[in-house]
């Protein structure tokens, strides 16, 4: 005889029946899935004195482990078997309390903003908790509800208490974003808090990591990453450290520019010191982001951006390789951005020299890297005998070592700077990338711990799952709520630094993207090598784009244009159908009437600089079940890796779409995807991450050539592209797992 222990520590005897109803009604409506099978699997780990909570996670472990390609309704039976569990420990029964009783609970706990309770009256709390529709939990997948358990629901993180569930979740943070807009009796605060908890909880909008762990919390801090253009002199150095570590702490993803730093050996003062070179600075961020927590949720992680050109290049591509030099001459934990202009590849083309200058000795020609002026320049400062420090090099030798290290560690990205600065929505200079390459911002060098006129640029990002997005008036619907939801956390929020703040709240740089486009492509029938889906992609991305200007023009009837608004080519009436590109890979009529948009951004202008960019969207995805981005599937099972688990995951619509996932390492290559990239770009303001898949069964002796990686950089540079993240090689495991550096906490949504 089998005895159980109850919730309140009485004991009584195991009872089959009781299991048998649970999971009967975690299977209603699904298919192709068997109350037996689970019941087996469950049944050889109960044990006498095993606690019911104990027998339900094992009955959730038996219906994950099922979950597969041929049976994928396991997925929503093991979803329904965690969610009525975490229903008995947050609920304490199959009612939930009342929103105002969830709020005033946690209030006192100690995890919500107390701030919730003055926004809003209790009639209001009362209202929209007739709204929350509980029900939604039961069609979210497995992979979707561990997720949201694992890293996303308030949780105390030493015991793992937890103390909401999703509907919960995307209630507190609908109602948190339009806080203000209660205060303003022209806008229907309530109306408002109600469509966009239907947009996060139906997943039409994905909600980047920070605002969905964080909003309606303590933790008062929505922003994904930021950017930091770092200054050759100590108080800029000092600066920049300090402000790595505060962000980190806060949360953010870190981007910072190393590229003007002087080389090893230069002089400082006059040549009464030698200069140590950039390794020494590198282990300092690389110890602020390790040594300071991203508030329980992410890992801290840093990524660092240098010129091709820099004289210690050599040395900062081979920083991650463990094989070279010594462990206090390597720097492992950080990740590198090169910068490259069209001048070196085609000196890489041509088989000829790249010099390498430390960047004090060559007055202006960082200023000057990625704009018309930079090659002159570049070839002035080449021939001048004066400079004794440059070195030259081979062209081919430095560009494939860059591609030696990029293949190996996966780690090395690029970002083609004129490119950036040319396609790009800013009128003043770019300079770096942000941590997941996709956020290029105009900033101003951090000069000095909260200068006012300095500016840490700062990201704030979501995307929107095409997937769910039933018609093109409901995309405009969703674009409008997008774009007033960012638009408001950039005030809510808090800032570690006032030249963050200055950053945000003037220029209130967006960056809305997409997610699930594999799954979308699926749903269509497209393959990501089809013309016509060159041609899809291009007019709902073009659509898109249109909606989000038409929502920060209209914001800016109601506020006006954001302060610093003359920063960005929209306050000159610019519009991206007038980007040129040497290479047109869609010839399509644009469906939208910019024309009218330009008189309106012309007599209003935008309330915000930027709006677009496309990131990796990695953790936030598994919440919503949905493809990363825009990146092709890895497989159509694979597993969502995250510090406490690894779960299963199956591409949406596996049932009916199977056929139609072109899978990442069965491409040939990967011109198919990086055109479907470069039609996105079209339309976008910033950057995408965009990565490199590689089988290296394609190749002959299972070796990846450099040559290919290389061509396909130099086509994604001459269709328009900007900047690449990942080098992803299959490592031929049937269930691929997703980036480990992503979910590790390396991306930005």
């Amino acid at each position: 005889m089998i005895q159980v222990v109850k919730r309140n520590g009485k004991k009584e005897e195991f009872e089959i029946e009781k299991i048998h109803k649970v999971i009967n009604w975690a299977l209603t409506g699904l298919t192709d899935v068997s109350l037996s099978e689970i019941e087996i699997n469950a049944k050889l780990n109960i044990t006498d004195g095993i606690s019911t909570e104990q027998i339900h996670s094992v009955l959730v472990d038996s219906a994950s482990n099922l979950i597969s390609e041929e049976h994928p309704d396991y997925q929503y039976a093991a979803s329904r078997l965690l969610s009525f569990q975490l229903r008995k420990k947050i609920w304490g029964g199959i009612a939930p309390p009342t929103l105002l009783k969830l709020i005033k609970d946690n209030i006192e706990k100690g995890y919500y903003d107390k701030n919730i309770l003055k926004w809003y009256t209790e009639e209001q709390i009362n209202e929209l908790d007739q709204h929350i529709d509980h029900d939604r939990d039961l069609n979210y997948t497995y992979c979707s509800v561990k997720q949201l358990c694992d890293k996303y629901l308030v949780k105390n993180q030493f015991t793992n208490e937890m103390f909401e569930t999703p509907q919960f979740r995307y209630m507190i943070v609908a109602l948190t974003v339009f806080n203000k807009y209660n205060q303003d009796p022209s806008k229907n605060a309530l109306d408002y808090v109600k469509r966009i908890y239907d947009c996060f909880s139906k997943f039409k909008i994905n909600l980047a990591t920070p605002q969905l762990a964080g909003l309606g919390t303590i933790n008062n801090s929505s922003a994904s990453c930021l950017l930091i253009e770092q200054l050759d002199d100590k108080e800029s150095i000092n600066a920049t450290n300090y402000a790595v570590a505060k962000a980190t702490c806060m949360g953010y993803g870190i981007g910072v520019n190393f590229g003007r730093m002087r080389g090893i050996k230069s002089p400082v003062r006059n040549g009464t010191i030698l200069h140590p070179g950039v390794v020494p600075f590198l282990k300092i961020t690389e110890a602020n982001t390790k040594a300071w927590q991203k508030n329980g949720v992410r890992g801290g992680s840093a990524t660092v951006n240098f010129p091709i050109w820099h004289s210690e290049i050599e040395t900062v591509v081979q920083l991650k390789n463990s094989t070279t030099g010594t462990h206090d001459s390597r720097v492992f934990n950080l990740d590198y951005v090169i910068g490259i202009s069209k001048l070196f590849y085609e000196r890489f083309i041509k088989n000829e020299d790249i010099t390498l200058f430390s960047p004090h000795d060559v007055p202006g020609l960082y200023d000057a890297f990625g704009l018309d002026g930079f090659d002159e320049l570049y070839k002035q400062y080449e021939l001048d005998d004066t400079i004794k420090s440059k070195k030259t090099v081979k062209a081919r030798e430095l560009i494939s070592l860059l591609v030696k290290e990029r293949l190996e560690s996966g780690r090395i990205y690029i970002i083609n700077i004129d490119n950036v600065n040319k396609y790009g929505s800013w009128l003043d200079k770019i300079n770096m990338t942000n941590l997941c390459v996709e956020v290029t911002q105009a900033i101003e060098p951090l000069r000095a711990i909260a200068d006012e006129l300095s500016e840490i640029g700062v990201c704030v990002l979501s995307a929107i799952n095409w997937l769910e997005i039933e018609s093109e008036e409901d995309l405009e619907i969703v674009c409008d709520l997008i774009v007033r939801m960012l638009d408001e956390i950039i005030d809510h929020q808090d800032y570690f630094d006032v030249s963050a703040q200055n950053f945000c709240q003037n220029k209130r740089s967006l960056g809305v993207g997409i997610t699930n486009l594999a799954a979308f492509l699926a749903k269509n029938k497209l393959f990501y090598s089809d013309k016509k889906a060159l041609e899809v992609v291009d007019e709902w991305m073009e659509k898109q784009q249109y909606y989000l200007i038409k929502a920060s023009i209209n914001l800016a009837k109601e506020d006006g244009p954001c302060k610093k608004f003359h920063t960005s080519k929209y306050s000159k009436g610019w519009l991206p159908i007038d980007k040129t590109f040497k290479e047109s890979l869609v010839i399509r009529n644009p469906s939208m009437d910019w024309e009218k948009i330009r008189e309106d951004l012309i007599k209003y202008g935008m309330k915000h600089c930027t709006l677009t960019c496309q990131m990796p969207v990695e953790s936030s995805s598994a919440c919503q079940n949905a493809t990363n981005g825009v990146e092709p599937a890895r497989s159509l099972k694979s597993y969502k890796s995250s510090k406490k688990a690894s779960v299963p995951f199956l591409v949406p619509n596996i049932k009916s779409n199977a056929y139609w996932y072109e899978l990442a390492f069965d491409m040939p290559d990967n011109t198919g995807y990086m055109n479907i990239c470069c039609v996105i770009q079209r339309w976008m303001d910033m950057a995408m991450s965009v990565n490199q898949y590689f089988c290296p069964s394609h190749y002959p002796d299972k070796k990846i050539p450099y040559s290919q990686i290389i061509k396909e950089m130099l086509h994604f540079y001459k269709i328009g592209g900007k900047c690449i993240y990942y080098c992803n090689t299959n490592d031929n495991n049937d269930h691929q797992l997703e980036n480990k550096a992503c979910a590790s906490g390396a991306c930005t949504l």
